[in-house]
């Protein structure tokens, strides 16, 4: 078993460690697998972080090993790798990697970093959001084909709203849909753009997706996770390695392949080939900042003419002003 190897990286040489530890017994891929793959769509997961804080998921024994969440910048941080300071909803900060290079992801990885979850913001400016994030995520008894339909429909409402979303799998059974907006709202304000889309969405299609933050109250549906646009809160990131057994990434997708796509189509070894082949279909996602006022005003008129306020935080968030009880409905009937 290799001790080591070294592969050159723009300018930087980055170090791996016993590159043959088995990562995803079930495929036997191994560290070195998992390096080589982000080697292969280093600019694409390079747009994906570039500047931003960036929270490391780790999993130094592989899938089937421990695993945590790394927040803080490792001591050991090279000094070409910058931070960015960001700040909880405890009021307490953390200063996190934020890359600029191809190698900082490489040498993550190196640290067992599976799946990176950038914050929506840039080092410049971390209370200000670039990114409007949408997720939806299937509950039980629906699929990936309904979070397909619910993204098409979602399409049409940012449409409506002089919003351009860009689509990626989850890796897992979902979809995520990403809006870049000009850095000029907070998170609240943010946050209460997605709540607006969310609602809007959920008007046109009841039967099949729902905005309920309690897990009781959603049923069979796509549930439209608006907090992930909370403080905080971080989606992974397009070209990231998620933790399954099969070795899923989260795949950058044209609108039009929705339909046909299917998240077992991208994996460690299909990636790189379709990388090399279309390159970043989202490289362009940066170049087209959208605004928010029209969402703004959705918010507005739902809380005017419907009086539909604020929905719950998640709970590690203090109780926001204008929030809901933070009580499970049954247990609040009782």
């Amino acid at each position: 078993m290799a001790e080591s190897l070294e592969l050159d990286v723009g300018r930087r040489t980055v170090r791996v460690s016993h590159p043959d530890k088995v990562y995803f017994p079930r495929r036997g891929f191994t560290k070195a697998d998992v390096v080589h793959y982000y080697r292969s769509v280093g600019d694409g997961i390079l747009r994906a972080l570039k500047d931003r804080p960036t929270t490391l998921e780790r999993y130094p024994d592989g899938v089937e090993g421990e695993s945590f969440f790394q927040k803080r910048a490792p001591k050991n941080l090279p000094d070409w790798i910058p931070t960015g300071r960001i700040s909880f909803p405890s009021g307490r900060y953390a200063d996190e990697i934020c890359p600029t290079e191809p190698a900082a992801v490489l040498w993550a990885a190196n640290l067992g970093c599976l799946t990176f979850h950038p914050w929506p913001v840039r080092r410049s400016d971390t209370e200000h959001p670039d990114e409007l994030r949408i997720d939806l995520d299937p509950q039980p008894g629906t699929g990936y084909a309904d979070a397909v339909r619910a993204a098409l429909a979602l399409r049409d409402v940012l449409d409506g709203l002089g919003l351009t979303g860009w689509p990626k799998t989850s890796g897992g059974r979902g979809l995520h849909v990403f809006v870049p907006i000009a850095p000029d709202w907070t998170f609240t304000q943010v946050r209460r753009s997605a709540i607006a889309v969310a609602r809007e969405l959920e008007r046109r299609d009841p039967g099949r997706i729902t905005t309920s933050w309690w897990k009781e109250e959603r049923g069979a549906k796509i549930f439209v996770d608006y907090n992930q646009t909370a403080r905080d809160r971080t989606i992974a990131s397009a070209y990231s390695v998620r933790p399954f057994p099969h070795a899923p990434v989260s795949a950058p997708l044209r609108w039009e392949e929705l339909d046909d796509a299917v998240p077992e189509d991208f994996d460690l070894v299909t990636m790189p080939a379709r990388f090399a082949e279309l390159g970043d279909l989202h490289a362009a996602m940066d170049r087209h900042p959208c605004r928010l006022e029209a969402a703004l005003e959705l918010a507005d008129r739902d809380e005017r003419e419907h009086g539909l306020g604020d929905l719950p935080y998640p709970p590690e968030h203090p109780k926001m002003k204008g929030e809901p009880k933070r009580v499970q409905p049954s247990r609040a009937k009782k």
